[in-house]
């Protein structure tokens, strides 16, 4: 059987790679390419775990409790958040839309962290990733929480280079 450009088995197979073939992806570094790759052909173990809505209702309410009382992260956040129910429920949303694919969030998470640019430093990040480590360790199911520290950590990073990109377009 002949693979085509792009094919899944061809990249396993040693077949041409998406790196090769005509793409959008053909301008971008090729570890961020081989990064995507990987993400898109793992298999959905989300869904064998069976994480549910009333695991993220559990995590993010329990999780942002911690972070309006911590002593770094707290007098970010309550200073930039006026409706704390209303950015809860989008919260969950935005979680639902990540772990579950719900589509349930349709807001822009980078526009909404570029605004408070001077916060998003990576001592912060780091302090919001173990608070989000240790709530969902102690919340939910290891697998489950692991899944979710897993895709916070890819968020997070995701998030800090939006924030770089902005600062040094801005800086030209």
């Amino acid at each position: 059987m002949k693979s085509r450009p792009g094919d899944r088995a061809a990249l396993w197979s040693g077949g041409p790679s998406l790196c090769q073939s005509p793409s959008p992806f053909q301008r971008l570094p090729r570890p961020y390419v081989l990064t995507r790759i990987r993400n898109w052909a793992r298999p959905n173990y989300l869904q064998a775990m069976q994480i549910t809505e009333d695991d993220i209702a559990k995590l993010v309410p329990a999780f942002y409790a911690r972070v309006r009382e911590d002593a770094v992260l707290g007098p970010i956040f309550n200073g930039a958040i006026e409706d704390w129910p209303h950015h809860l429920a989008k919260l969950q949303a935005f979680w639902s839309s990540v772990l579950l694919t719900s589509g349930r969030y349709k807001g822009q998470p980078m526009v909404a962290h570029v605004r408070h640019e001077p916060h998003m430093t990576p001592d912060n990040f780091a302090r919001w990733l173990a608070l989000w480590r240790q709530t969902s360790t102690e919340v939910l199911a290891p697998e489950a929480a692991a899944a979710f520290q897993e895709k916070a950590d890819r968020i997070a990073e995701s998030l800090q280079l939006g924030v770089q990109f902005y600062r040094d377009r801005n800086a030209a």
